[in-house]
């Protein structure tokens, strides 16, 4: 057993136990003399040694006897020999890393979002940290799983759930659970920059069914539920994480990857772990509901302070939900801020803490249920900087039908363009691009497509083929063009051959002025724009062909993507300071 399996093996610290190999660039565990071991004996053969990281399976280490000490790692034959251990009093000292490397090792790359980079920053001691980790199935409702060349969605969940010492002291503490602070993380493709959507508890959502399996191995479907509280989502009617997953898709059209619950005691773990989080005030704030009773100013909060902070809505803003979330954008900002900060970075004792509090608070899904596959994750997100983490909060409205305000509905005009930004991977913050020659070629190539003379709408030929939209889309796209845009000499010609997920536009070259003004019409880009062949419609005719793909919105609606959010839209940025009002 190690020193972190028995605590503090004496007084010996754990972190001073893991040093860095100069071969392999990795930190290993290396007991000193001056740690006994313990006379257990030995696992049988089939388990490593949790006395040796790294021994072959079935293979044990030999338990010390107090006073011995341990011999250095074999050398395999023909490597060269291992330099000393760095900081080792009158040895030459081994190179050091960079300290983005040196960061790297010891966090995993993944301090870009608080509890993914908690526990993602703990695999130095991977066998140990797998026990801590719970996880529930995702029941289907994610992708399987982020994919390393693709976008990354995660939906964190903060469930009001009262488990824990001292957290039935909080409001219900018979409360089942249910969804109360919910944000849905997108991470761009190439990893400049991400959005931290806020989705509020009181929002109106539709809840569809859920199918969820059960301790036996059956499955249920849950029954769904219209006009409902979006934070029903998750507890009611014995709903699980997964029902949350699927409100969120039908809500934003976003289909998560992975998702993540956290309970009351995450945020006190994980802020007494880094040794506290900086927050400001700009007022006094005396709240007799979350029990936070702080002056204006800077604070450095941890444990049930921290909790306190998160929870406080009747002292701030208009003293509703909407302000709560506000304040905990600038909580979790101030938290990115320290996981990301060399205080927490190169201080080892500080990371062994992080990871033990970050897997120990979390229940994941299915498709994440390991260490290994939370660094695979940590290591993307890890390539984030923190100011082109936006935090931003679904538009919404007060809800119309009532008279006393308690919930809010969908902002229709605003909503779906900040949904939509989401999906096309685009960034709330300006982030400068490294592009290559071969992409600008690209790109120029693209836009050349929409340069130069339009036909009159009157002249443009075109059929209309539904590859992916919903049934009726082709049909209502034709009358829309007919109707409203004067696009006469169309047709519809039914289902594609297969389904695309992006509408597209193919003509011939003699084509190219009426593609340029369906573009137009439509709003569609210059890479939707396929030059090819035209075809013969029902007159015999030659006939561009417009495929709506998985991106058709309706009828008359432009395909052309925001590329900032609508104004009014709330956002800040991890990385500036705000003090809470």
């Amino acid at each position: 057993m190690d020193a972190q399996g028995r605590g503090r093996a004496g007084d010996i610290d754990p972190a001073d136990q893991w040093v860095l190999n100069p071969h392999t660039g990795e930190y290993e565990l290396r007991l000193t003399p001056s740690a006994p071991q313990s006379g257990i004996p030995g696992p049988r053969r089939s388990a490593p040694s949790p006395n040796r990281v790294g021994a072959p399976a079935g293979r044990t280490a030999t338990p010390v006897a107090p006073g011995r000490a341990v011999p250095p790692p074999r050398r395999r034959r023909g490597a060269p020999p291992e330099e000393p251990l760095p900081g080792r009093r009158g040895r030459r000292p081994v190179k050091q890393k960079s300290k983005a490397k040196k960061a790297l090792l010891w966090t995993g790359g993944t301090m870009a979002f608080v509890l993914v980079a908690a526990a993602g920053g703990g695999y130095l001691y991977i066998r140990h940290l797998n026990g801590n980790i719970t996880s529930v199935s995702d029941d289907g409702a994610s992708t399987g799983g982020f994919q390393s060349d693709k976008a990354i969605n995660i939906l964190l969940i903060g469930t009001d759930k009262r488990t824990g010492a001292g957290n039935e002291s909080y409001g219900d503490k018979n409360s089942v659970g249910h969804a109360d602070t919910t944000i849905l993380l997108h991470v761009s493709k190439d990893r400049t920059n991400a959005t931290a959507l806020s989705i509020p508890r009181d929002l109106i959502v539709d809840v569809p069914d859920c199918e969820t399996k059960q301790e036996d191995g059956s499955t249920k479907v849950i029954p769904g539920t219209d006009d409902v509280r979006f934070n029903t989502s998750l507890g009611q009617d014995e709903r699980t994480p997964s029902c949350t997953v699927r409100t969120v898709t039908e809500l934003t059209g976003i289909q998560a990857d992975n998702f993540m619950v956290a309970d009351f005691n995450a945020v006190k773990t994980l802020t007494t772990a880094v040794g506290g989080v900086e927050i400001c005030l700009a007022k006094d704030i005396d709240d007799e509901d979350s029990k936070l009773k702080l002056s204006k100013g800077t604070h450095t909060i941890s444990g049930e302070q921290a909790l306190a902070f998160v929870r406080t809505r009747h002292s701030v803003g208009f003293g509703g939900d909407l302000s709560r979330i506000t304040l905990q954008q600038q909580f979790l900002s101030a938290l990115m801020r320290k996981l990301k900060s060399n205080d927490t970075l190169t201080n080892p004792t500080k990371m062994i803490k992080l990871a033990e509090a970050g897997t120990k608070a979390l229940t994941v899904d299915s498709n994440l249920d390991s260490i290994g596959k939370l660094k695979d994750l940590g290591l993307e997100l890890g390539k984030l900087n923190v100011k082109n983490l936006t935090f931003t909060t679904v538009p919404v409205v007060d809800n119309p039908t009532e008279k006393v305000k308690a919930t809010v509905v969908l902002n229709n005009a605003t909503a779906p363009t900040v949904f939509d930004m989401i999906k096309n991977d685009v960034s709330f913050t300006e982030v400068k691009k490294k592009a290559s020659a071969s992409k600008n070629a690209e790109a120029a190539e693209e836009a050349a497509r929409l340069k130069g003379t339009k036909s009159a709408a009157s002249e443009v030929r075109v059929r209309i083929l539904n590859g992916g939209a919903a049934a009726g889309s082709a049909q209502a796209e034709l009358e829309y063009l007919q109707n409203e845009e004067g696009v006469l000499k169309s047709e519809n010609a039914g289902n594609a051959d297969a389904a695309l997920s992006r509408t597209t536009l193919e003509y011939a070259p003699d084509q190219a002025d009426q593609a340029r003004r369906l573009a137009a019409v439509l709003g569609l880009s210059g890479a939707q724009l396929k030059p090819g062949k035209s075809v013969t419609n029902s007159q015999g005719l030659p006939t561009m062909t417009l495929t709506l793909g998985k991106d058709f919105k309706g009828a008359g609606v432009s395909f052309t993507t925001a590329t900032k959010a609508p104004e009014g839209v709330q956002q800040s940025t991890a990385d500036k300071v705000e003090c809470a009002k």
